[in-house]
């Protein structure tokens, strides 16, 4: 059972682009939330244009991040566009940027200045390192925040370099869905106290929060390669089947591993749910075990056997499976497929055309037709 549209009434101003921020605020809107993306006249997100693209030539991943939202189009960088932005956040609950520390101070909208235009006003700023510290204007992506975060430390083969991981964790985990906690925390205590927030949210440190067992399994002396959840037993880890399908195997309690076993015939031994020097023979055991099966035998064993073992799927049988179709998790519109997070079902549409919105946000904020004309006119809108 979804959540209702629970942020309904709240308004957010998203200048952030590519990929953090825009998720952050497309939970929001999710939830109801109205969410105006704010982007500058040269090209605004620039994600727009990047590949893959959708059959009406946008970026496939903008339309999912940016569905159901609003744009307009201001130029920070002018004075008009700059006065035009401070009358337009005063009507605004929460803003939200990616730049690097101090950018929007140098453009005159940082903090102080919308919080004396705004005071309730929740202001989440996302970077690779927060606001202070030596390295907080440091560029980064994904990939260099996880590796200062230590989580690529963690993955991979002993004996090679670090895998690249298949999703996106810092932006998204790290980042994003931090900053969404972050403010509902922040707008829960504006309720009681009627003051805005500056929610400081580091990519890098939101990354190192989800590599607690890790650390914890690092200080206990185990080395690379020995973690229980990272690779280092038998039990719990991916194996190649015979037509060259994989599967994940995770019988990690006594109760899960005796069944996995018992149902292919070996002694079950609960040596082997500790790491060791046994482990590489039981691993050379299983790979072989896994090998002698298909990829659809092993699937009919995983249906019959509650063991914790999954077939790994291709990305387009996943949006097939009748689990997942039953929740609706995933939904086609125009040829992109959306994704429904957690915590709500999709907003409505696709992303807005660069500029879409600017009239009926600026009319809101009560700029009517001749002022906008005019302020088109200098360029600072569009």
């Amino acid at each position: 059972m979804l959540p209702t549209r629970s942020l309904e009434g709240i308004r957010v101003l998203d200048l952030s682009r590519l990929l953090p921020g825009p998720f952050a605020s497309m939970i929001l809107r999710d939830l109801g939330a109205t969410v105006d993306k704010v982007e500058d006249p040269k090209g605004g997100d620039y994600l727009r244009t990047m590949p893959p693209h959708a059959p009406d030539g946008v970026n496939a991943v903008f339309h999912v991040l940016n569905r159901g939202k609003r744009s307009v189009v201001c130029d920070l960088k002018s004075d008009a566009g700059r006065e035009t932005f401070l009358r337009l956040v005063e009507d605004y609950d929460v803003l939200i940027e990616s730049f690097r520390p101090g950018v929007m101070d140098k453009l005159g909208v940082g903090y102080e200045v919308l919080r004396e235009r705004n005071p309730g006003l929740v202001y989440c700023a996302i970077t690779g390192y927060g606001q202070d510290g030596p390295d907080a204007h440091r560029a980064g992506h994904d990939l260099n925040y996880l590796a200062r975060a230590g989580v690529l430390s963690f993955s991979g083969p002993p004996d090679g370099p670090p895998q690249v991981p298949g999703v996106q964790v810092a932006d998204i985990g790290g980042g994003a869905l931090y900053a969404v906690i972050g403010i509902l925390a922040a707008l829960h205590e504006r309720d009681r106290s009627n003051d805005g927030r500056f929610v400081d949210i580091s990519m890098c440190e939101g990354a190192a929060s989800f590599a607690l067992f890790g650390f914890a399994c690092r200080s206990m002396g185990l080395a690379r390669g020995q973690d229980m959840l990272m690779g280092g037993i038998a039990p719990y880890r991916t194996y190649t089947t015979k037509d060259g399908g994989a599967v994940a195997l995770a019988s990690l309690e006594p109760k899960f591993w005796i069944g996995f076993c018992t149902a292919v015939g070996r002694t079950p031994g609960l040596q082997a749910l500790a790491p060791g020097a046994h482990q590489p023979a039981l691993m050379a055991e299983l790979e072989a075990l896994f090998a002698a099966r298909t990829t659809e035998e092993w699937r009919a064993f995983a249906a019959e056997h509650d063991c914790c073992i999954e077939v790994v799927p291709d990305a387009a049988d996943v949006t097939q499976d009748p689990q997942h179709v039953a929740r609706g998790l995933f939904e086609e519109r125009e040829g992109v497929t959306h994704l429904r997070t957690p915590v709500a079902a999709m907003a409505e549409g696709l992303a807005p055309t660069q500029g879409q919105h600017t009239d009926a946000i600026l009319e809101e904020a009560g700029l009517d037709a001749d002022a906008r004309a005019a302020l088109r006119e200098t360029g600072a809108i569009r």
